[in-house]
């Protein structure tokens, strides 16, 4: 099968020929027909963030079952599924407390000893955060896919596998947006916008998105922003404090950056709390003036949208077939697997939301 191997960060992805195992008991074999190119793979491209190298980026996904491990019941062959990065044992602490999301469980993934899933000849391809799906088929457990209806259109449906679960899910699982709610967003990508929209359905009162680019700010009027703000004039945190007179409820940073997650906490209302949605770089500080906790704000992180994404996925494709999640717009162009390098270039402007890779049906 051909697929975009990573072989060195800050080089581009080489298309290859790749083998893949045949699946084990718990194991199915899933063609994909969409390929979310996010910007957490240009993270692992950058070196922002580790990975095993060789290895096959992406993973958010949607595609149809091929063939199925002989413990697998949950899925059949012809089955239209979206994949996930949040693959859960079922029995761990977290699972068992449901925070699937948080799960760490090595049993998802092949052990050292055994075969490896990908390769190529004698040498292991590694598998990216339990997917690799730029490529043109995926070997994943059981635990790292969700049954969906099929009159989901596929491309819709990949968002849906991170973007949407991780900006959707932070607004109602990790900072739990109450109706009436001041919230902010900082930055208009494809999460942010999914985190924007998220609000909108939870009945926030004021959603304020935040961005330096105006052709995303239009975007996220078309999801449910009440105001906008560019940052580029400077005053982002004064502009909010104005607009909500004395700060918001809720603040989501939806960038990955230092400066932003402080600005996110400076946006607060006492009492509110700030949600750090974006990937900051490894070893990057963040400083928060003390005094602000004596006045009950918080600040927390969120992995995937504190998902339980066998719930969460199903619900959100019936809010696109009911017009309340809006993913029409989160694709600026169609590409193919071969185009997959000036995918990750756009997504270092900050100027599109998403490129998706449709692969032959």
């Amino acid at each position: 099968m051909k697929a975009a191997v990573l072989r060195e960060q800050n080089k581009p992805l080489e298309i290859e020929e790749v083998e893949i195992s045949k699946p084990a008991p718990r194991e199915v074999l899933v063609r994909p027909i969409a390929a979310g190119v996010c910007h957490s793979d240009l993270h692992f491209v950058t070196g922002d963030y580790p990975s095993a190298l060789p290895t096959i980026l992406g993973h958010e996904s949607a595609g149809i079952v091929e063939e199925v491990g002989s413990d697998v019941t949950y899925v059949k062959k012809g089955d239209h599924v979206i994949t996930c990065l949040s693959a859960f044992c079922g029995h761990c602490d977290k699972c068992l407390t449901g925070h699937l999301s948080l799960c760490q469980s090595p049993e998802v993934s092949r052990e050292a000893e055994e075969s490896p899933r990908l390769y190529r000849g004698d040498e292991t391809i590694h598998q990216f955060l339990n997917l690799s799906s730029f490529a043109e088929l995926m070997l994943i457990h059981e635990h790292a896919l969700v049954k969906i209806r099929e009159d989901m259109p596929m491309d819709r449906a990949a968002l849906i596998g991170c973007s949407t679960t991780t900006g959707v899910g932070a607004v109602f699982h990790t900072a739990r947006v109450e109706p009436g709610s001041k919230v902010a967003v900082i930055g208009c990508g494809g999460v942010g916008l999914a985190a924007i929209n998220g609000a909108a359905i939870a009945g926030a009162g004021m959603i304020i998105a935040v961005d330096m680019v105006d052709a995303k700010l239009e975007m996220a009027k078309s999801v449910g922003a009440t105001h906008t703000i560019n940052a580029s004039s400077g005053n982002a945190v004064g502009e909010v404090m104005e607009l909500t007179q004395g700060g918001c409820d809720y603040t989501f940073e939806a960038i990955g950056l230092k400066a932003t997650t402080e600005q996110a906490w400076q946006m607060l209302a006492h009492g509110g709390a700030a949600t750090v949605i974006g990937m900051i770089p490894v070893g990057t500080m963040v400083e928060l003036h003390g005094v602000d906790f004596l006045f009950e704000k918080k600040i927390q992180g969120s992995n995937m949208g504190s998902n339980r994404f066998r719930v969460d996925m199903p619900r959100f494709v019936d809010f696109y077939l009911n017009g309340k999640l809006h993913l029409d717009q989160m694709i600026s162009k169609h590409i193919k697997l071969s185009d997959v390098n000036e995918a990750l270039d756009a997504l270092k402007t900050g100027q599109e939301a998403r490129h998706v890779i449709m692969f032959d049906q």
